[in-house]
């Protein structure tokens, strides 16, 4: 697992902070799962999208009634496997379902909230060394992972979406959806691969 001190300062954040880090994440993610069905045929990258939006709608619009016991049925049947398919992007677009599935989990069950955060916060950067690791044939650790670019910059947007939520006084919506907008609209993966 790669340190970063934002892993400490994830922990200091609250509720509603936590879930729109992990959803913000699982957005930079959706690109690879797109990219993936796009490839493959597997299945319709709008069933993820849709999945997502709901995630969104929870932190957006007052009272909104969401069973996450169903969409979480919905993303068993979205999740590829390794033995089913033969190329590279299959991992990240595994990575983006194991990521939506620990974000809905948390969404049932709001005491996995601290695990759940680090946990796709370390899922995000994973896909970004794996790939690096595949390209280089370099192995990324703690020591040189601030010589790969690739990794830096997932740990930079990272540190970025922690500020801007920091930085709001109580659960501001419209900060929320401004981060949902700018991801959904610059449509670029963790991996650099765009819409």
């Amino acid at each position: 697992m790669l340190q970063n001190p934002i892993q400490l300062r994830l922990e200091k954040l609250d509720s509603w902070q936590h879930i729109t880090f992990m959803a913000a994440l699982v957005e930079r993610m959706y690109p690879n799962y797109a990219a993936f069905c796009q490839q493959t045929e597997f299945a319709e990258p709008q069933a993820f999208r849709q999945l997502l939006d709901a995630v969104w709608e929870v932190l957006t619009v007052k009272n909104a009634k969401i069973n996450f016991e169903r969409q979480l049925e919905k993303l068993e049947e979205l999740i590829p496997t390794t033995e089913e398919f033969d190329i590279y992007l299959v991992y990240p677009a595994i990575d983006a379902c194991v990521s939506m599935s620990t974000l809905i989990h948390t969404l049932l069950d709001r005491d996995l909230l601290l695990e759940s955060v680090l946990k796709v916060s370390q899922q995000s950067v994973a896909s970004v060394t794996q790939l690096e690791e595949a390209q280089t044939g370099v192995e990324v650790t703690n020591e040189n992972q601030k010589e790969m670019e690739s990794v830096c910059a997932e740990w930079d947007m990272q540190w970025t979406i922690f500020r801007a939520l920091k930085e709001a006084e109580e659960r501001d919506v419209e900060m929320i959806r401004g981060i949902r907008n700018e991801l959904r609209e610059e449509g670029v993966s963790n991996l650099g691969l765009s819409l």
